[in-house]
């Protein structure tokens, strides 16, 4: 990153230019994990106000068309209410910022040093789910990114990309 990108970057973060008033905060609504942690978020004392909606839900796609709905199933997605789209780890990052008594733990973990254990905690977390892809994951739809997904009570169904959720292939 050349110093002009860094300074261009560090301007994108001002808050002063572009504060964040609202996240939604995009979760996998068929995992157990996920909706701990929705249930277990929701009820944190807030100093910016997060918003559940279910991943590459109807009301997902119709609220933020340009993002890759599939995506948004394999790892955490917020989206700020300017349109600052987070994933992964800076997703739990901004999270954690959102609640009152997190917010000095998401300062450190902004850090490079903290980066590094906030992606290996969304990285045991990504583990931990794709552990309870087979029997025991708590029964409910189990999806992979690349369109394929379990039901238990229906098998195994494709749902192949499409252009309207950004996914399509342009090869």
């Amino acid at each position: 990153m050349t110093a002009e990108q860094a300074e261009q970057a560090a301007a994108d973060r001002d808050a002063r230019r572009v504060p964040v008033r609202r996240l939604t905060v995009l979760y996998d609504a068929e995992c157990s994990l996920c909706r701990f942690l929705r249930a277990r978020l929701s009820r944190q004392p807030q100093l910016v106000p997060l918003e559940f909606v279910p991943a590459a839900s109807a009301e997902a796609r119709a609220r933020f068309p340009g993002l890759d709905h599939r995506a948004t199933l394999d790892e955490i997605t917020v989206v700020g209410d300017a349109g600052q789209v987070y994933r992964g780890a800076a997703a739990w990052i901004v999270v954690l910022w959102a609640l009152r008594e997190h917010r000095p733990l998401s300062h450190r973990l902004s850090t490079p040093a903290g980066a590094k254990l906030a992606r290996a905690a969304v990285l045991a977390a990504t583990k931990w789910r794709g552990a309870q892809g087979g029997a025991g994951w708590g029964g409910g739809v189990y999806r992979r990114g690349d369109g394929w997904s379990y039901d238990p009570h229906r098998g195994w169904s494709y749902a192949p990309p499409t252009c309207a959720d950004g996914a399509c292939s342009t090869r």
